[in-house]
């Protein structure tokens, strides 16, 4: 296999054959191991000898995930957790401390604001935010207590870009971890590891399983990195379950060609939506108009399968498009087959305040698209006959 054969790595990588032969990777439920012996029981619990000690830990179905992951994205080891949300909570908590400070991007999915705002303060783990449009933000923001620069990039729902390559060197120039939330490009469209990221976390719910079947999250680094992770979720329970790592690895079989489909459809609804009198703005990453549009054509294969519009109205009409769509979805979700409208005001950002929404570019009347694989004049058909 070659090492640059995306589509070839994403289906033939898999968890060695037991004697059946399998031609699929079979299910491991199974909640711990059984040792040949008491001496084999104290090697393995040493960590003398490498092996299955209970499934909270490893399991063979999260190992061949994190292995195809972390080989897809070109990092060294990767762990696995039973949500995005939950990779994104175990690196904070791994990596940081009480004194610590958080250089993070001021769009970031309403979670992670939570997370910022409201439960590390209590910690003594304090936050900047700055803007990824704003450079010069990201150098005035670095404190002598910078641990970490946390980003979103394509960002939820704003989908804003930032340059990782100089991103990456700012951080190491002032010896920071940058921890990279990949969730909208999936490794197909981006690999922030390649592009000097210490850390890229995946919510696998959204894109890597791809039809809004399960829950799941991937944090991918260096060996050195992933070893403090495992020290950390060994024994915080954050743990992936192996029917959700078999549903996710065999989902990264058809990641490419989904994705495909997704960005087509994508950059057809937002070359439509940008041609309409009634949208006052539209933001996907390979449209010529995007602010950081050169950025993303460096960094990214294809510009992802989320549209963001701000439609003319505010809130009232924002509804209204909403209740008119026939085929979309209306759900807080993203990244399935099927598109999806979400209204981040009254949902997914709903818990931050009108002025920190604002901040974030989130109006009343912004609109989350995730297009799905549905055939592009339907796709178009809904949203056309919703404006009127």
């Amino acid at each position: 296999m070659q090492e640059d054969n995306f589509e070839t790595l994403a289906i033939r990588l898999q968890a060695e054959r037991t004697q059946f032969k399998e031609h699929s990777v079979p299910l491991y439920l199974t909640s711990s191991y059984k040792f040949d012996d008491a001496e084999d029981m104290r090697a393995l619990f040493a960590n003398e000898k490498e092996g299955n000690v209970y499934s909270r830990y490893a399991n063979p179905n999260t190992d061949e995930l994190i292995n195809k992951m972390s080989v897809l994205e070109g990092a060294e080891a990767g762990w696995a957790t039973a949500s995005g949300m939950a990779a994104i909570f175990t690196t904070f908590l791994t990596f940081l401390a009480s004194g610590d400070h958080v250089l993070s991007s001021r769009s970031v999915f309403g979670s992670t604001h939570q997370l910022l705002n409201n439960i590390f303060p209590k910690w003594g783990i304090s936050y900047t935010y700055a803007d990824l449009d704003k450079p010069e933000e990201w150098e005035k923001g670095i404190q002598s207590n910078t641990k970490m620069i946390f980003v979103e990039t394509p960002s939820n729902p704003g989908i804003d870009i930032i340059d990782l390559e100089w991103l990456a060197k700012l951080a190491k120039k002032n010896n920071i971890m940058l921890v990279v939330d990949n969730c909208f490009a999936t490794p197909y469209l981006q690999q922030p590891i390649k592009l000097g990221a210490d850390i890229s976390i995946h919510s696998a719910t959204k894109f890597i399983d791809g039809q809004g079947r399960t829950l799941g999250g991937i944090i991918l680094g260096s060996a050195k990195h992933i070893k403090d992770i495992e020290g950390f979720a060994r024994h915080s329970g954050p743990a992936m379950s192996p029917f959700n790592a078999w549903l996710l690895s065999k989902s990264l079989e058809t990641l490419a060609v989904r994705m495909d489909r997704h960005c087509e459809n994508a950059l057809k609804v937002a070359e439509f939506l940008e041609a309409h009198a009634s949208i006052k703005k539209v933001m996907y990453p390979f449209l010529p108009s995007h602010p950081q549009y050169e950025i993303a054509k460096k960094q990214m294969k294809q510009g992802g399968g989320i549209v963001t519009l701000v439609i003319e109205g505010g809130a009232e009409a924002a509804s209204r498009f909403m209740n008119k769509l026939k085929m979309f979805s209306i759900s807080a979700n993203l990244g399935d087959t099927r598109s999806i409208a979400t209204h981040p005001a009254t949902s997914t950002h709903s818990k931050l305040t009108e002025a920190e929404r604002l901040q974030v570019g989130i109006e009343q009347g912004t609109i989350r698209l995730s297009i799905g694989l549905e055939h592009i004049n339907d796709i178009i058909g809904d949203i056309e006959q919703a404006l009127v």
